[in-house]
């Protein structure tokens, strides 16, 4: 099991901001936009997935969002550590719009009029926001093991709350494995073949796409726009592209009732359970991703 390979690019949107990017099937006429969760970078995902959706007449494009990987960083205030246990963003802190705008920026900068748009964890948030506000730039959308904000819904296990609180920021490249896999260990699934290799693989690149030191706060801010969009409930009662709701029944991350909570806020919207996927994409679950966003692609264009 491997991650793809990618051709990294930048373009600077018009507020103002680079960002990284990269895509793949360059000459496919329809375009899949994969948008990644929180403090994740765009050499998360899988070459399985992207191969497999590439190999269906698709172009890719993958990016790291703001506060990420090699995209911007933000000089908004994060919420501190007892802000982040209360739930509260600071003043000034960007919300799950502006990183939905972002997206809208990019396709923009890249010529891209409306794409099928999918995110995992918080890049689901991402990709119900910019389907709720700009609906004539998501074709359709596919959200993965992902929430609706409600704190009634969706949240971590205790089990993985006290991991996330005791966790301590990497100093060395050694450490950043170390500590990804002990995360990994408890929210993915280690027997899954070659996973291992792939955690070990994503933790060695994205420290070294993060210039080789830990950036606690980026992340952080990342997650004070969660808490300031909050319950987007509401929200998502105007999202109108066709929605494929994609949950695991053991995610330990993200509880399946998040998965539920947003199927039935969004008018139409097909609510899929994989057994036994939890809250990682490996090669397995690439493949039974990619054919899920396939099937949801080609019902919704034959309509």
């Amino acid at each position: 099991m491997s991650l793809a390979q990618h051709h990294e690019q930048y373009v600077t949107l018009k507020s103002g901001d680079r960002f990284c990017y990269a895509e793949h099937g360059v000459g496919n006429t329809d375009t899949i936009v994969l948008i990644v969760g929180l403090g994740l970078q765009l050499v998360y995902w899988p070459n399985a997935l992207i191969e497999r959706l590439v190999a269906s007449g698709f172009r890719v494009i993958c990016f790291d969002n703001r506060d990420a990987g090699r995209s911007v960083r933000s000089d908004t205030p994060h919420p501190s550590l007892l802000q982040q246990l209360r739930g509260r963003s600071p003043k000034g802190a960007y919300g799950l719009e502006r990183m939905a705008e972002d997206t809208a920026e990019l396709l923009e900068a890249l010529n891209i009029t409306s794409a099928h748009i999918a995110g995992m964890s918080m890049g689901g948030m991402i990709a119900q926001t910019l389907a709720s506000l700009h609906p004539e730039k998501v074709t359709s959308m596919t959200s993965i093991f992902s929430t609706t904000g409600s704190r009634k819904v969706g949240q971590p296990s205790y089990s993985t709350l006290w991991r996330l609180a005791r966790a301590k920021a990497p100093t060395s490249e050694k450490d950043a494995v170390k500590n990804y896999q002990a995360m990994m260990t408890h929210i993915g699934d280690v027997a899954a073949k070659g996973a291992v290799n792939q955690w070990h693989q994503y933790a060695r690149l994205a420290w070294q796409r993060n210039g080789g030191k830990s950036d606690a706060k980026a992340m952080f801010r990342q997650i004070g726009a969660i808490m300031k969009s909050g319950d987007r409930t509401p929200m998502l009662q105007n999202v109108k592209a066709p929605t494929l709701v994609i949950h695991g029944d053991v995610d330990r991350m993200v509880h399946p009732s998040g998965g539920v909570a947003t199927a039935r806020a969004i008018s139409g919207a097909k609510h899929q359970v994989l057994r036994g996927l939890r809250h990682q994409i490996d090669t397995v679950q690439s493949h039974r991703i990619a054919d899920s966003i396939l099937a949801h692609i080609h019902l919704n264009a034959n309509k």
